[in-house]
């Protein structure tokens, strides 16, 4: 098996909708471009990647969003060097469609209370089906690696929520650890990093906004 040394998981540049709330009464979540500024993050995030990834191969899996594509042309990788696919399981969190402001700071707040993980938006998900639809892509993602010509660098252009719920699969958080933990700035990374003892560690850890209380032993 062909394990890749390391995986890097990329949060999108600024999106219109990440500055302005109002946007998401005209136009589609999945629709939505980036600001100049979140070019300009996904353009900085490039220069570290190619200098992460050298003259490496790469496996690359987009999210089906247009800002998540906007992202990945923005990164200036060399096209000899990426396969590159679109994967709808790596899109965000689904909040239903035509959003109303009102009704979704309202559900927001439902969320906040009852908890990220567990919480459904009407006429759309919850993190644990995130969750479900994100584990199903990492079992694919590991028949992959059967290939022995598998690259030895996967990226994967996502979403914040998505790429928490991504490590959480990954590396067996509880559902207490992941609540306790802050998604990633827009244009920022992590990176599962192959170890000398065969196992995949983070390179650095999600931002803590609290203590995470479990249920029982396994917290």
């Amino acid at each position: 098996m062909a394990r890749p040394r390391r995986i890097v998981l990329l949060r999108h540049g600024e999106s219109v909708g990440n500055i302005d709330d109002s946007v998401y009464e005209r136009e589609p979540d999945h629709a939505l471009s980036l600001t100049a500024k979140g070019r300009r993050q996904a353009e900085e995030a490039g220069a570290r990647l190619r200098e992460l990834f050298g003259d490496e191969q790469i496996s690359a899996y987009v999210s089906p969003y247009r800002r998540t594509h906007q992202t990945f042309q923005a990164l200036g990788l060399d096209p000899r060097r990426v396969r590159v696919r679109e994967e709808p399981r790596l899109r965000e969190q689904d909040w239903g469609n035509w959003q109303d402001p009102e009704d979704v700071r309202r559900q927001k707040a439902y969320r906040d209370a009852y908890g990220h993980f567990f919480y459904r938006f009407a006429q759309g998900e919850s993190g644990a089906d995130v969750y479900d639809r994100v584990g199903a892509f990492l079992e694919s993602l590991w028949r992959s690696f059967e290939d022995p010509a598998h690259p030895p660098n996967v990226l994967l252009v996502t979403h914040g929520l998505t790429m928490r719920l991504f490590c959480m699969r990954w590396l067996h958080w509880t559902v207490a650890e992941f609540e306790s933990l802050s998604n990633p700035g827009n244009g920022e990374m992590r990176a599962l990093l192959l170890g000398l003892d065969g196992r995949y560690h983070l390179d650095r850890p999600f931002e803590r906004w609290c203590t995470p209380e479990s249920y029982g032993y396994s917290g």
